[in-house]
């Protein structure tokens, strides 16, 4: 029996060894420079967008952004200026399909086709399901699943015909593990997850390679952008002091750095931090354990409130808690990273 199962393990661990080697050389063969590559991503005014931004200029990259602000992107155009980076900054929602389908006509027009699109536009709302209506759902899901698929419709036809592409799409671990009060954004996430993986799988005949991102909390200073219903400034001082934990959220330039190195190797998928990779590994693992412990996570939270409350971003449901150290490295990612 004990000889039987060395032989299971031995023939297990050379399977597992001979599938990295091939996943290692088959990355190795799939590696592009991102030299004069026309980049563009969607959210580039700030957040994670504007550090992805600055990476990929950074590598050679012709970058283009777009973003519902002119004043943001304004100051985007200021901040590569002084650092002799070209940039194109394109007004748009892209939520709205004519307006990203506009907004890629006219990078293409000014520095050519895009070669690698990259779909970081977000919204989240924070609060109970019973305060989450239909509503709330339809403006969640119209950026951060049909956002992306208005896009790569856009990209797409240019991509097959020139038989290149990269294609990143930004989803979450909330995209695999639906944590309680994200209901709108988790049901988007695993949309968006969903989409990706079938493209994926789909356009790698035409040399189109689909990766799909799941992070999970980075410091890149959004909490005071994203939306609080119900308890909002309760809602808001969890989400951003969790949102500061060094272990359990990563730095937005690390995580930057690993997004384009999976984009520049083909990567299928990866998760982004620790906390995505447990949380992941969780999910897979034992998805009712996992659910059941979230509703006692749940339990923990702020409740409901009756009535109809109003939306408020982070930045107008401040409390003491949310002024402490507590949040000091939100704070510092924020002024790095044009959130204020």
């Amino acid at each position: 029996m004990i000889r039987q199962l060395k032989t299971v393990l031995y023939a297990f661990g050379g399977i597992v060894v001979a599938g990295e080697v091939a996943r290692l050389l088959l990355r190795k063969s799939r590696r592009i420079s991102l030299e004069d590559r026309v980049v563009f991503i969607t959210g580039g005014s700030r957040g994670l967008g504007i550090v992805l931004a600055r990476e990929f200029a950074r590598r050679g990259a012709r970058v283009a952004v777009c973003a519902r602000s002119e004043r943001e992107l304004e100051r985007v155009r200021q901040e590569f200026a002084d650092a002799g980076h070209a940039l194109i900054a394109e007004v748009c929602d892209v939520g709205v399909r004519a307006e990203i389908a506009r907004a890629i006509e006219a990078v293409r027009h000014q520095i050519g086709p895009i070669d690698i699109l990259v779909n970081n536009a977000g919204t989240i709302l924070v609060g109970p399901a019973e305060n989450q209506d239909t509503e709330a759902l339809e403006d969640v899901m119209r950026t951060n699943f049909w956002g992306p698929h208005y896009a790569i419709a856009a990209v797409l036809d240019q991509m097959k015909a020139r038989r290149f592409g990269r294609i990143v799409n930004i989803a979450s671990v909330g995209g695999k593990i639906a944590f309680p009060h994200l209901l709108p954004y988790s049901a988007s996430k695993f949309a968006l997850v969903g989409y990706s993986q079938g493209l994926r799988a789909e356009l790698a005949k035409d040399n189109i390679l689909v990766t799909t991102v799941c992070p999970g909390l980075m410091r890149t200073g959004s909490p005071r952008n994203a939306e609080f219903i119900g308890q909002s400034r309760k809602e808001y001082a969890w989400f951003t002091v969790s949102d500061s934990l060094p272990i359990a959220s990563i730095g937005a330039k690390k995580a930057a750095r690993r997004i384009v190195d999976a984009c520049i190797h083909g990567d299928a998928e990866i998760h982004v931090g620790l906390a995505a990779k447990l949380g992941s590994l969780a999910q897979g693992l034992a998805p009712g354990a996992t659910v059941e412990a979230l509703s006692l996570v749940n339990r923990l939270m702020p409740r409901a409130v009756s009535g109809h409350p109003v939306r408020r971003k982070g930045a107008e449901s401040e409390s003491p808690v949310t002024n402490t150290i507590a949040t000091k490295l939100t704070r510092d990612a924020e002024l790095a990273n044009n959130q204020l």
